[in-house]
């Protein structure tokens, strides 16, 4: 049997910790470690103040979890689907055991707000260490972007910020082609990246980008991506950006892969994407005050269709808004924008909270700006109770705050293995919105509400609204 290994990342000082949990971790037969409890925002509605831990480990692994805030009555170890039980010790400790990443919402008493976020993450495969050949060591402070382009000049290869706190006096840092940003576990950079018109770029590591708290900041981004390609963001944590946690725009190539991300404000979304080609995303764990995941065509200065997106094996938890959104935003002064295949694949909704009503819905295809739509799927997703939303909101709309024109078309949607279970008072809509601009050939194979398969689109659960044609439900 191998033998198990742990690898802990300490936070600076300077970034707030939340005393309502202690967590410690440990590998078989051997000492407990003390894992750093961080304070996350969460929820734009009424923002509260959650914690978050991360570690590394390989083997199996033990976590106990003392409770500080109140006696434990219940546990919930959410995702449900990754079917961890959790030993209660007494009424202040659990512990459970993980042979295997996951990233985690702990919740007493039925708490969503004030839980625990458990990052438990593979080790680095590659880990890049500071003296090797190309790097160039940024240690902690205050950083003028002269100084890091002086680093990259001098025939360095990669940027390596050490762990400590990091400020961009700045605040924006541009990364240039061919370069390297490795943010080592216990760094935090005070700042945004930006790349623009750049290609092959790699941001990674275990560290974070820390924008909350810092007013100054109030329109920028976690990381943009503009007009670039071969891209990969990997690895990293980014909290309480106030716009985007990932921005992108015609740009294509795009990997991001095993980030976390938190965030309270007005259009902070997760991740965007504006006229781009071939992203994928994989295996992130996205708790927004907006979209967690939105994919639209034309907007601003990017133009161009958006085709091949693959978001997969994620965990998406919105405070607001969507958790999925797919074509709102389009080229309404030319023709529209044809957004295409699109997969969503093995992904956990944990929650969707949405007041308006023109904004519900965890999978949401609302084709607005002349857009067409089409070759967009959905497999394997499982949505746990929320607290206002519906499950599918499928339309061609045109809505007087984003759209000049309405939509053209959606086409060929499925929807397989998707379940839901809780409160299915608010149906699910599909709704073309004329004659020339039709919902067709959508696919709903294997839906289950409350355990019950949907059999036809006669279910009380579904709205079919006019200028839909060719529906097939539950392989009626």
């Amino acid at each position: 049997m191998k033998v198990g290994e742990i690898v802990t990342y300490s936070i600076p000082e300077l970034v707030p910790r939340n005393g309502d949990f202690s967590v410690v971790v440990r590998c078989e037969g051997g000492e407990w470690q003390e894992l750093d409890t961080m304070l996350v925002k969460v929820d734009m509605h009424d923002v509260r103040e959650a914690s978050m831990v991360s570690f590394d480990f390989s083997g199996e692994v033990e976590v106990e979890i003392t409770c500080h805030r109140e006696e434990i009555k219940d546990v919930a170890v959410r995702p449900v689907a990754a079917n961890i039980e959790a030993e209660l010790l007494d009424n202040r400790k659990l512990r459970f055991k993980l042979e295997e990443p996951h990233k985690l919402s702990i919740e007493i008493n039925g708490d969503r707000f004030h839980n625990l976020h458990l990052f438990a993450k593979e080790i680095e495969q590659e880990k890049l260490l500071p003296t090797d050949e190309g790097v160039a060591v940024v240690k902690p402070g205050i950083h003028r972007i002269e100084w890091i382009e002086e680093k990259m000049a001098s025939g360095a290869h990669t940027i390596y910020f050490l762990p400590g706190m990091h400020h961009i006096e700045q605040v924006l840092l541009p990364i240039t082609s061919n370069m390297n940003v490795y943010i080592a576990g216990g760094a935090v950079i005070v700042g945004s990246f930006i790349c623009n018109l750049v290609s092959n770029v790699n941001i990674y590591g275990r560290g974070m980008i820390y924008l909350s708290d810092f007013g100054r900041f109030s329109a920028f981004r976690g990381i943009r991506i503009m007009f670039s390609q071969r891209i990969n963001i990997s690895g990293i944590l980014i909290i309480d950006p106030p716009h985007y946690s990932i921005y992108m725009g015609q740009s294509r190539q795009v990997n991001i892969t095993d980030i976390e991300s938190f965030s309270t404000r007005g259009w902070s979304d997760g991740i965007d994407m504006m006229a781009c080609s071939e992203v994928v995303v994989d295996n992130v764990f996205m708790r927004n005050s907006d979209d967690c995941i939105a994919i639209y065509g034309h907007r601003w200065s990017y133009y161009g269709d958006t085709r091949d997106i693959t978001v997969r094996n994620s965990v998406l938890w919105a405070d607001v808004a969507h958790p999925t959104m797919v074509g709102i935003h389009g080229d309404h002064q030319g023709n529209g924008s044809l957004i295409e295949n699109i997969s969503f694949d093995n992904i956990d909704i944990l929650e969707h909270h949405e007041p308006q009503d023109q904004y519900r819905g965890c999978l949401t295809i609302n084709a607005g700006d002349k857009n067409v739509i089409r070759n967009v799927s959905y497999s394997n997703i499982r949505i746990e109770p929320f607290q206002l939303g519906r499950v599918i909101d499928l339309r061609v709309v045109w809505n007087s705050d984003y759209n000049p024109y309405p939509g053209a078309e959606i086409s060929n949607i499925t929807y397989n293995n998707i379940s839901y279970n809780g409160d299915a008072s608010m149906t699910s809509w599909i709704r073309g919105y004329d004659e020339q601009r039709k919902v067709s050939d959508v696919v709903i194979e294997d839906m289950y509400v409350n355990g019950i398969k949907l059999e036809s689109a006669a279910s009380e659960l579904l709205e079919i609204g006019q200028h839909v044609t060719n529906l097939k439900v539950g392989g009626n």
